[in-house]
């Protein structure tokens, strides 16, 4: 039970953690977001929504400059004022800024948001355990090698997210008749907006997948459409 005492402790402390980071996040939303309020992207919302067979789909406004997209971990969907002023300056189309609605969509319909509150307690485990074996073979650098190994599975497990939200963002914007080609534009745009991995650093050190990896993950995803479609 002695040797179990720092993994259950790191896995504790990781819950405790996510659940304040949580809640730190959601008093951050409540108080700097508002429902979004735009007829074009409305537009293309109702389709999504007509898809889904939901009611509607609501869209908040985060008065953050950054340009992104989130799905919080209460389910609601954010769109940063820094992205929804590059579409209003004509820098993002509103197919576009859908598409990442689509993503954020589909990280929550996909149990990302809460799957993460078992991941990152898991990581802290991993961390625990890899640094106190590590120490004692590497002293001195062995933490901080169990440390990198923890993070590396992280990113691994996040880019995996990723490419299952945008999965499910594309099958959403065909069956809303939308196509995928704004999806692929965007991933292009946003390495000039937000600067996500072009290259450079390897992938496996990135949370988000390289921009290239992302586009070829689509355009598979729908050569393999395009073979089971029945002839018509």
């Amino acid at each position: 039970m002695l040797k179990l005492t720092p993994i259950l402790l790191a896995v504790g402390y990781g819950l405790v953690m996510y659940l304040f980071s949580a809640w730190r996040t959601k008093r951050d939303l409540d108080a700097r977001s508002t429902e979004l309020a735009d007829r074009d992207l409305k537009r293309i919302t109702d389709r999504f929504a007509e898809v889904l067979d939901v009611e509607r789909i609501r869209v908040n406004i985060y008065e953050v400059d950054a340009v992104n997209g989130l799905a919080a971990p209460d389910g609601r969907i954010f769109i940063t004022r820094g992205f929804y002023n590059r579409y209003r300056q004509g820098e993002v189309s509103a197919e576009e800024l859908a598409s990442v609605i689509a993503h954020e969509l589909g990280h929550v319909a996909l149990g990302h948001t809460r799957r993460r509150m078992i991941d990152f307690s898991g990581q802290n485990a991993v961390r625990a355990v890899l640094a106190g074996v590590l120490g004692r073979i590497i002293p001195g650098i062995g933490p901080w090698i169990g440390g990198l190994v923890a993070s590396l599975l992280a990113a691994r497990l996040s880019r995996q997210d990723e490419y299952e939200a945008d999965a499910y963002a594309s099958a959403l914007m065909v069956s809303a008749g939308f196509g995928t080609a704004a999806q692929k534009s965007l991933f292009t745009k946003l390495e000039k907006l937000v600067g996500l991995p072009g290259g450079g650093m390897p992938a496996w050190l990135m949370s988000h997948p390289k921009t290239a990896d992302r586009i070829s993950a689509i355009e598979a995803m729908e050569a393999r459409w395009q073979r089971e479609l029945p002839p018509s």
